[in-house]
């Protein structure tokens, strides 16, 4: 595997001219009188290549399929067997072992062993993930299989072991410090080249313990404009195209050569508040902030469906967690303006509120990665002001927001937070609103209460016992408003239809290339 560092202004210097180098390729090779390779399916999505640290990357590669986890995930979002063939439990909860399948290569075609799993999960957990919130004692490897040793029960291993950060590489993919150098897993690709931040290249993996896939060669491009990725679904540039905002979507679905997919994630676009601050440390101007939002009318101008309003922090989808008796978060811009009042905050001359000299102005941040973001932003901003808060809206990197989170610089975050990437709410939950609050969750927002539901969820494993816990935690998160929910999401997925088997994944896990074959052009 090619690893290629570029500068941004470099790579960012146009998308045409690297589709023009791709359309060329073939016809060089069939100029000099050798057979044209099969082309290379082509995946376009928003999301920007980090580099190879799976702890900030490693999503990239498990939808891309390049590397897997001892855990997967099954049709409805629960843990499922992966690179292990499952999981046992001792009777006190403290001992898990994990099974490997015995029919497993690298990509550099060493074997898969307990040991060297046992070893990919210790980097993991001594880096940045959720891995590292996981109260582990030791990882060993035994008799084939990776052994974990607790030290206190923990019913969310599997689910912990199924998130992206958690890929198992093999032992070539790193430097003597440790760091992964490249990116060698057990999938059904290869990556061939990762260029940074915009392209991965890869091959198909004939020795892949799942069977052989039926496309050769792919390529996932990053393309942060959204209008730039529908247009590359009409000219055939984008084979299949991840992310699309919904004033496309009408225009795509008239294509006769584009099939349109839309499902609906476990997945909350929300505000994450600094309530550190002055300005939101009083839990009345965090609920006049969400009392100034027109959640409906967001969803319905800017992702065409007004349904998808988050009156409440879980969506439908979240199973167990979503309440449908929670009083809905509205819009009540008299009832904003009294709390504002009664948290001493007056209109100044200019109509923004004022208290002790000090102006409620604040930065509201905010990333593209996820197109509708800054459409979202814009609306927030026109919204809150109309309650006297004046919200400077910087659109900026995705690392901007967990980065300023911990040096302490963030006013306000929008972001779209999962509620899958561990295949238990809870995990995002447990990462999100423990006492130190996430780096996409709570700021130095904490509750005692909250904290104690979390420990006593982490042990139980009946959904029955769990529920009514659930239920209490998304009460508190509705009542504290440590992040306030704006909408929920939809996803879209555009496919040529001269590519067949694309599925639309809810999960956001994987874009399925394993699954895809060439169909009718």
């Amino acid at each position: 595997m090619l690893f290629v560092p570029r500068p941004r202004r470099a790579v960012l210097r146009g998308l045409l001219g690297l589709a023009g180098l791709l359309a060329l390729a073939p016809a060089a090779g069939a100029a000099e009188g050798r057979s044209a390779p099969e082309r290379a399916l082509t995946v376009v999505g928003p999301w920007e290549v980090g580099g190879l640290d799976p702890a900030s990357n490693g999503h990239a590669f498990t939808r891309l399929q390049v590397a897997e986890t001892l855990v997967d995930v099954d049709a409805a979002g629960a843990p499922a067997p992966g690179l292990a063939t499952g999981w046992m439990v001792a009777p006190d909860g403290l001992t898990w072992r994990f099974p490997l399948r015995s029919d497993v290569r690298f990509h550099d075609r060493s074997p898969l062993t307990a040991e060297g799993a046992a070893e990919s999960l210790r980097r993991a957990r001594a880096n940045v993930g959720p891995l590292s919130r996981v109260p582990i004692a030791t990882i060993s490897a035994e008799d084939g299989a990776v052994v974990v040793a607790l030290h206190r029960p923990f019913a969310l291993l599997p689910a912990f072991l199924a998130n992206h950060t958690t890929i198992i590489l093999a032992p070539a993919s790193y430097d003597p410090s440790g760091r992964v150098i490249r990116v060698i897993g057990t999938g059904p690709y290869r990556a061939t080249t990762v260029a940074p931040p915009l392209r991965i290249d890869l091959e198909r993996f004939d020795e892949w313990w799942g069977g052989r896939p039926a496309i050769a060669r792919a390529r996932y491009l990053a393309v942060g404009q959204g209008e730039t990725r529908a247009l590359m679904a009409e000219s055939g540039e984008a084979d299949v195209v991840v992310s699309i905002l919904p004033v496309s979507l009408a225009r795509l679905r008239r294509n006769p050569k584009l099939a349109v997919q839309t499902v609906t994630p476990p997945r909350t676009r929300l505000l994450k508040l600094n309530a550190g601050s002055p300005l939101f440390s009083d839990p009345r101007a965090r609920r006049a902030l969400s009392l100034a939002l027109d959640r409906a009318g967001l969803a319905k101008v800017l992702l065409r469906n007004p349904s998808l309003g988050a009156d409440q922090l879980f969506p439908p989808a979240v199973s167990g967690w979503h309440a449908d008796w929670l009083p809905p978060l509205t819009r009540d811009l008299a009832q904003a303006r009294i709390l504002l009042a009664q948290a001493g905050w007056r209109p100044g001359p200019d109509g923004i509120l004022e208290r002790d000299g000090r102006r409620f102005a604040a930065t509201l941040r905010t990333y593209s990665a996820w197109p509708e973001l800054p459409p979202l932003a814009a609306a927030i901003q026109a919204q809150a002001r109309e309650v006297g808060i004046d919200l400077a809206v910087s659109i900026g990197n995705t690392s901007d927001i967990p980065a300023r989170h911990r040096d302490g610089s963030l006013d306000l975050g929008l972001v779209s937070r999962s509620f899958a990437m561990i295949p238990n709410p809870l995990g995002t939950m447990l990462q999100d609103f423990g006492p130190d609050g996430g780096d996409w969750g709570a700021m130095n927002w904490s509750s005692a209460e909250t904290a104690s539901l979390l420990d006593r969820l982490a042990v139980l494993a009946d959904p029955a016992e769990r529920e009514p816990l659930q239920h209490r935690l998304a009460e508190i998160l509705q009542a504290e408003l440590p992040v306030i929910p704006v909408t929920w999401a939809e996803l879209a997925v555009v496919a040529n239809r001269r590519v067949a088997g694309v599925r639309a994944d809810p999960l956001e896990r994987s874009y399925g290339l394993a699954e895809m074959r060439w169909g009718t052009p």
